[in-house]
């Protein structure tokens, strides 16, 4: 006979053999604890439509139908997903608050034998301790902050200093956008805020404080996704190291970088188009017919020379309060064998940081 549930929270989730996520599989794509499997008790349309009964009928009407669909899940799941558990198999379960869903999840698996235990709170205490996480860590970063303008290949440093070894916060990377209004990366959809920044408190947590911790340059928002203000705080009042490459080399980085915007001119104009009120509408419009001609080299050089260019430089200097005495690291080339050099002039600029 099993002891009887005691609570359990997110501190404790390593001690269990699984983690099981009761919630519908929406509720599980926009954010989960990491490492969760989902094993809903409701799919997304019974969710819905048990709702509706709440909202029209009352708890207990939808406790009665809402159960039936409930045991049918639950039923389904020890027939398959947990059919082989050995009988020490020991799953933490949450749902929303650590309610209803999760608790009929414990009870059924307590009936079979399994030590089975709740989260208290659930995904809702999990997300709390996400943010306490990012508002506690994110002020004592040693960040090093990579700076330069457009084109200068500041994510393909931040990889190679991970190579490395450094340790490196890759914002970019983390919400799946390179931050720019021509950012958006091909078959790879960004995440909802909250995964963005469950993905960002286990970096967090990750580091070690003693040693730097080498970040790029980014604005509040990366594409949909907004930085957490104590992050952003931290960012702008860290150590800078600029990357001067030169234009050349910039714009020769930018053609191999975002060489895929030429697969759809129609789409890159309309990318363009984005930037109405920002420029004149003639060189919108010069802009958008080189995009459909599929004229990247002349695209990107005035894109470079009459935007990113004059934005970095009205931006940066607002923004980062320590920019301008940063050191800085010159280079006329950013081919793939220039990166690791580069990347260890950052790393000896960047142990000196303070």
């Amino acid at each position: 006979m099993n002891a009887a549930p005691r609570s359990f929270g997110v501190e404790d989730i390593a001690d269990f053999d699984t983690l099981i996520d009761a919630r519908s599989p929406a509720e599980y794509a926009l954010d989960h604890i990491p490492g969760a499997i989902n094993c809903p008790v409701l799919d997304d349309e019974e969710r819905r439509f048990v709702g509706t009964i709440y909202k029209q009928r009352g708890a207990f009407e939808a406790k009665r139908v809402g159960g039936a669909m409930v045991a049918a899940h639950l039923a389904e799941h020890l027939r398959t997903r947990f059919a082989d558990m050995p009988r020490g198999w020991r799953p933490l379960v949450y749902c929303w608050r650590g309610g209803l869903r999760s608790g009929s999840f414990v009870q059924w698996l307590r009936l079979v034998g399994w030590d089975a235990q709740q989260l208290n709170g659930g995904y809702k205490r999990w997300r709390g301790h996400v943010i306490e996480c990012i508002d506690q860590l994110a002020p004592q970063l040693p960040l090093r902050v990579l700076c330069g303008a457009t084109g200068s290949a500041k994510t393909r440093v931040l990889q190679a200093l991970a190579i490395a070894g450094e340790q490196v916060l890759d914002l970019e990377d983390l919400a799946a956008h390179k931050g720019s209004v021509l950012g958006g990366w091909p078959g790879r959809p960004q995440p909802s805020q909250k995964a963005f920044e469950t993905q960002l408190a286990a970096q967090l947590k990750a580091f070690d404080l003693t040693r730097p911790v080498y970040v790029e340059a980014e604005s509040r928002r990366i594409g949909r996704i907004t930085l957490p203000t104590a992050l952003l705080e931290r960012l702008r009042a860290s150590p800078c190291i600029e990357i001067a490459a030169t234009a050349s080399a910039r714009l020769a980085h930018l053609l191999h970088d975002y060489a895929y915007l030429g697969d759809d001119g129609e789409a890159l104009a309309a990318q363009i188009g984005l930037l109405h009120g920002l420029q004149a509408n003639e060189t919108l419009e010069r802009w958008q017919a080189w995009a459909r001609q599929h004229q990247l080299p002349l695209l990107f050089e005035e894109l470079m020379r009459l935007h990113y260019d004059p934005l970095y430089g009205r931006s940066q200097h607002s923004n980062f309060l320590r920019l301008t005495d940063a050191q800085r690291v010159e280079t006329d080339t950013l081919d793939e064998a220039a990166l690791p050099e580069l990347a260890r002039q950052v790393a000896r600029l960047g142990g000196a940081s303070a």
